[in-house]
């Protein structure tokens, strides 16, 4: 968390907010989030103009008018927003980029496993620190038929597959738990043991709950605030995901540890 629809909407905000702006000052108040700060502070950006704002997998990407971009990444719990220059600082605002305006982006992180980097964009057009990272999922590749055959010799369970950020990026514990839900198909099959029909469920339900997701803003169930601070009202719209009682049926939900993550299933509605 934040996974491809919150980062599509602080994408977008930050856009809107800070495009053709030009920075004017770098300042970080600590050493390293998941990586170190010193590289953000040598990296002579001030005096470049924010030329957009876009997002790759969980990442949002400012693109700078020289071919680079400021690469964020949200961790667990990182905020971005949009701020007087004259506002307060807030406990845990860690990086602080002054823009035309008086104004100022400053990265929020209280349990820093986010970062805040300076990359040089690839051929591709992408910082190149993103060009490993799988299909995404809103894409024209990501088809019934390509998760078919990546699971064909993967004995993983297929929630694990789905948030394999190797093959498919930027769905999380919450999409891929309402994607299987919403798909009928339990979180620890193996995924070698899907059809293509399933397969193909999986990838419209997926491609529909995250698009309904980016429309309402993303999921706030903890932290998550967008740059103007409003929370994601697709939190709403969970049926599976943190739930007691299934949105569906009306059941007791069970729930499972994949990969280190709590997944949430209906053993009626799913198999």
């Amino acid at each position: 968390m934040p996974e491809l629809p919150e980062a599509e909407t602080i994408a977008r905000a930050l856009g809107r907010a800070v495009s053709g702006a030009r920075i004017k000052r770098v300042a970080v108040f600590t050493p390293k989030l998941r990586t170190s700060l010193a590289p953000l502070v040598q990296s002579k950006i001030e005096g470049r103009v924010i030329t957009g704002c876009r997002r790759r997998a969980r990442y949002a990407v400012a693109d700078l008018d020289d071919a680079r971009a400021i690469v964020f990444h949200f961790g667990m719990s990182a905020t971005v927003r949009v701020d007087k220059v004259c506002a307060p600082r807030r406990k845990h605002d860690h990086v602080e980029i002054e823009i035309e305006g008086e104004r100022a982006i400053r990265f929020n992180d209280p349990r820093r496993f986010g970062s805040v980097e300076v990359q040089s964009c690839g051929n591709d057009g992408w910082p190149e620190g993103l060009a490993a990272i799988g299909i995404e999922p809103l894409s024209e590749a990501f088809t019934g038929q390509m998760l078919f055959s990546f699971s064909r010799r993967r004995k993983k369970p297929i929630k694990e597959l789905l948030m394999d950020n190797a093959i498919v990026t930027g769905i999380g514990n919450i999409y891929a738990a309402e994607t299987l839900f919403a798909a009928g198909i339990l979180p620890q099959r193996r995924a070698h043991e899907l059809t293509l029909k399933e397969c193909n469920l999986i990838v419209r339900h997926a491609r529909r709950i995250l698009r309904q997701a980016i429309q309402l803003g993303g999921t706030t169930v903890h932290d998550f605030k967008s740059v103007d601070g409003s929370e994601g009202k697709f939190v709403q719209k969970l049926k599976i995901y943190g739930k007691r009682v299934c949105g569906q049926c009306g059941g007791q939900t069970a729930k499972i540890v994949l990969g280190g993550r709590t997944s949430w299933y209906c053993p009626c509605c799913q198999h």
